[in-house]
């Protein structure tokens, strides 16, 4: 593990937590907000038109979306505090050498130090998940 104090590592423990606590009243305000919706089809109890309906199915599209991507940053928390367990936290996962402390304090569920992370991104492009239809 990089030469992290206790300290240091519990500030980072807490700052995972807090995180990861923030994201989950997210979701579920996302998933209350979802069921408290009224229907695409009749959102006022009246006729929309096409241009409402699109407008409806955007704003449904990014909560989707946004929600995708907080459940995705959960999951990265959860390694996170898999790697603290086993007193990894803080070691890239690809070249093995230590994550810049200041790096850690902005984004503590980093699993990859930059340059590996910049590497990863190139060979693994994230695509417009919220254009794809099922």
């Amino acid at each position: 593990m990089p030469a992290l104090t206790d300290s240091k590592l519990e500030q980072l423990l807490a700052n995972l937590n807090a995180r990861e606590a923030q994201l989950g009243n997210e979701i579920r305000t996302v998933n209350r907000d979802e069921q408290d919706l009224p229907s695409v089809a009749d959102p006022h109890g009246e006729v929309e038109d096409f241009g409402e309906r699109g407008e409806h199915r955007l704003r449904a599209e990014v909560r989707f979306a946004e929600k995708e991507r907080d459940i995705d940053e959960l999951i990265a928390i959860a390694a996170a505090k898999e790697r603290l367990a086993r007193r990894v936290y803080g070691e890239c996962i690809d070249c093995g050498l230590d994550i810049p402390l200041a790096r850690l304090e902005v984004s503590p569920a980093s699993a990859r130090c930059l340059h590996c992370q910049e590497k990863f991104e190139q060979t693994h492009p994230i695509g417009p998940r919220i254009l794809q239809t099922p």
